[in-house]
């Protein structure tokens, strides 16, 4: 690790952490080819995602501000939407605190997130054509409900598997439970807040004296920063892409790039 590298691996987290093309995937396929693949490089990799965190803090400050003041008045759209975020949280937190180890030791590898790629791109594809007539008259994240936001954190689950993405499994969940496209991404990015947060903090308590031991905190702070700077970036221009485009694009990149990696491990 360097700092070369370590602003590399921010480039990578920030342009992928809100596209529905796994960040994971992403960085555990760059560490890969780069030969960064120790246990203190995996436990990088999830830090990093704090930059991301703090842009969607930045980019939806004014709506933040707005639904916390609104909590305190007891605001019922308020209260909806922070009653379907943490309903939206429970079951990643839970599955992710008992399946931990197990996804680290066994999918954190380059031929597990081309299996995701390409299984997530094909799913992509065919939803988005099957949902490409449905009527999209939702409220906004007015209309996402508890139980909308429970069965979107069900579908985030699956991202514990590295290169499937959490961005595309909440997204494709909503848009199953009656969401437009915008309106999931939005709430996709909202429900990144405690989801990444809880991750974030968990790695760093598991995995900081690896981290301190390799002499990773410049590198971290690096990375970081980095990943803030360009996933703010991304988050305004993604939400302006899907309020007239869809899904597909990304899932046959997926695809294509999961058969790279299966080609290239197979030299």
């Amino acid at each position: 690790m360097n700092p070369v590298i370590a602003a590399l691996l921010g480039v990578v987290e920030g342009l992928t952490e809100f596209l529905p093309v796994s960040s994971t995937g992403h960085l555990i396929l760059v560490s890969h080819f780069l030969g960064s693949e120790g246990e203190a490089d995996k436990s990088f990799d999830i830090v990093i995602q704090l930059g991301a965190i703090l842009a969607v803090v930045v980019h939806y400050r004014a709506l933040l501000m707005s639904r916390v003041a609104g909590l305190f008045a007891r605001d019922e759209a308020s209260v909806s939407l922070a009653l379907a975020l943490v309903a939206g949280f429970v079951p990643t937190a839970v599955a992710g605190v008992l399946l931990r180890k197990t996804v680290k030791r066994l999918l954190f590898g380059p031929l597990p997130v081309a299996a995701a790629l390409i299984v997530g791109g094909v799913a992509m594809i065919v939803i988005e054509r099957a949902l490409a007539r449905r009527e999209k008259n939702d409220e906004g994240l007015d209309s996402v409900t508890p139980m909308r936001g429970f069965l979107i954190g069900l579908g985030q689950c699956l991202s514990l598997w590295p290169g499937t993405s959490r961005s595309m499994c909440t997204i494709v969940a909503g848009r199953l439970v009656g969401l437009s496209t915008s309106t999931s991404a939005e709430f996709s990015f909202l429900l990144a807040l405690p989801t990444l947060g809880a991750a974030t903090l968990y790695e760093l308590m598991k995995a900081k004296s690896e981290l301190l031991a390799t002499g990773h905190v410049a590198e971290l702070a690096i990375g970081t920063v980095v990943s803030f700077v360009v996933a703010w970036a991304v988050i305004a221009g993604f939400l302006r892409y899907l309020r007239t485009r869809g899904l597909e694009p990304f899932g046959v990149y997926r695809i294509v790039l999961g058969l790279l990696v299966v080609f290239r491990l197979g030299r």
